[in-house]
């Protein structure tokens, strides 16, 4: 038996840790913060970032890691970092520093961390490449899947794999023992094995050989159903158990992240552009109706609580609860407007502040159309796991306003559902921005 060598990876996030930390506490001395205590403060910096960066994954980059989840994780370790980085005054008693010059350099290491971060990554990926950092890999099973990897393995060689065998599994044909042999003549690095192909006693084969051979074995799903969602491992005392899937938002930093995301866009539209719009399009809306400024309507939220959603009133007043379609005779010209451009919605930055919904999330449905929409489509709950948006992921892919045909709500819970499990803030930023470049166009389905 060999042992691993060669296996310089795991050196690679510390390297990264330290580099950071230099800077971190080099760039300090470049502003004129006037600390009295620069030596209480680097101990003070340096412990919280470590801790911070484990605690929010800063560090755990993977080689097929995507650019959009580096820089979502970059914007949650600042995001918390700026907060340490003020409480140090108020904490520590310094009322002398300049927050302007914390300011700057918190706005520098932002910089530098980042740009050093990505470069270094880049030139990693070159060094891969060119044949560095490179894990030897084989591929046990013959479907599509395997082909998928495979393709995968060949196009990208900046994730640093060298595909070398795949090896067919058929019942007269296939020899494990010979299979064995290849991988520790070759030197193999890591085992990929589609379940669908193999035994149990042949899974454990494999299973007690790269374990006694110090190789890393991954399993590709089969098709069944259950393989098709995100299953997280856990070990309840020694007892395994595996879940359906994981909620990013459900972790209290993800959630601290969002919140503080949705606080500061809330406040900026709320004071901003609601305080003197309001009373423009209350005049509006008096002049062509009588009847309430606002509307209000009970609508499901997080875990299916009840909550009375509001918008700017587009309508006449009447007493029919069903949606709105196209050349509704209930709505009135300034709704028209204000529902193609979606400024009726802009009032519900209110219900982000009090905490019933987010800027982004899962649309929330009228009560009696949740009732109804639970029943006909599956998996419509899970969009309650998270709290319901001003806008959404379905709403900026073309599935916002009426539900047309069964396939409109079916299509909206899809992206919906993918939200939930794939939350990340770069993400929402995404989806806030589309959101406003098609309000100022007008949307067709927004009637």
């Amino acid at each position: 038996m060999k042992s691993r060598i060669g296996r310089y990876s795991a050196y690679i996030k510390p390297l990264f840790c330290l580099v950071d930390l230099f800077i971190i506490n080099v760039t300090i001395f470049l502003f004129q913060t006037n600390m009295e205590q620069k030596l209480l403060f680097l101990g003070y910096i340096s412990i919280l970032w470590i801790f911070l960066s484990i605690k929010n994954g800063f560090y755990d980059i993977k080689r097929f890691s995507k650019l959009v989840q580096i820089l979502a994780s970059s914007i949650r370790q600042f995001l918390i970092f700026s907060l340490i980085l003020y409480a140090f005054i108020g904490f520590f008693r310094q009322p002398d520093i300049s927050r302007l010059e914390m300011g700057k350099y918190l706005l520098a290491i932002i910089v530098l961390v980042t740009f050093g971060k990505l470069v270094f990554l880049y030139l990693l990926s070159k060094y891969r490449v060119f044949g560095g950092n490179i894990r030897k890999v084989v591929v046990i099973g013959d479907n599509k899947k395997t082909d998928q990897l495979i393709k995968i393995f060949k196009e990208k060689p900046d994730f640093g794999y060298k595909f070398l065998k795949k090896f067919c599994v058929e019942k007269h044909t296939f020899n494990l023992d010979a299979c064995f042999d290849y991988i520790v003549e070759n030197e193999i690095d890591e085992v990929y094995c589609s379940i669908a192909e193999l035994s149990n006693d042949q899974l454990q084969d494999i299973v007690n050989f790269t374990e006694n051979n110090l190789k890393i074995l991954k399993f590709i799903p089969d098709n069944k159903d259950i393989f098709t969602k995100k299953l997280i491992f856990n070990y309840y005392e020694y007892i395994p158990v595996l879940s359906f899937r994981e909620i990013p938002l459900e972790d209290s930093i993800n959630k601290f992240t969002k919140r503080t995301f949705d606080i500061l866009l809330s406040l900026f539209v709320l004071v901003g552009i609601l305080s003197w719009m309001t009373p423009l399009i209350a005049i509006l809306i008096q002049l062509e109706s009588k009847g309430p400024v606002f509307f209000k309507q009970r609508r499901n939220g997080l875990d299916y609580r009840e909550f009375y959603c509001y918008k700017y009133r587009s309508m006449k007043p009447n007493n029919n609860v069903n949606q709105a379609t196209k050349g509704d005779v209930r709505v009135t010209r300034v709704g028209k407007f204000i529902r193609r451009t979606s400024i009726d919605e802009l009032p519900q930055f209110l219900n982000v502040l009090k905490g019933e919904m987010s800027v982004v999330g899962p649309r929330p449905h009228m009560v009696k159309h949740n009732e109804d929409f639970a029943q006909r489509v599956d998996k419509f709950m899970v969009r309650h796991f998270v709290k319901p948006g001003i806008t959404g992921l379905a709403q900026v892919s073309g599935f916002r306003g009426e539900i047309e045909t069964n396939k409109d709500i079916v299509n909206r819970v899809k992206y919906d559902i993918f939200y939930v499990e794939n939350w990340s803030l770069l993400l929402d930023i995404k989806i806030t921005i589309l959101t406003a470049i098609n309000a100022i166009r007008g949307e067709d389905k927004a009637y």
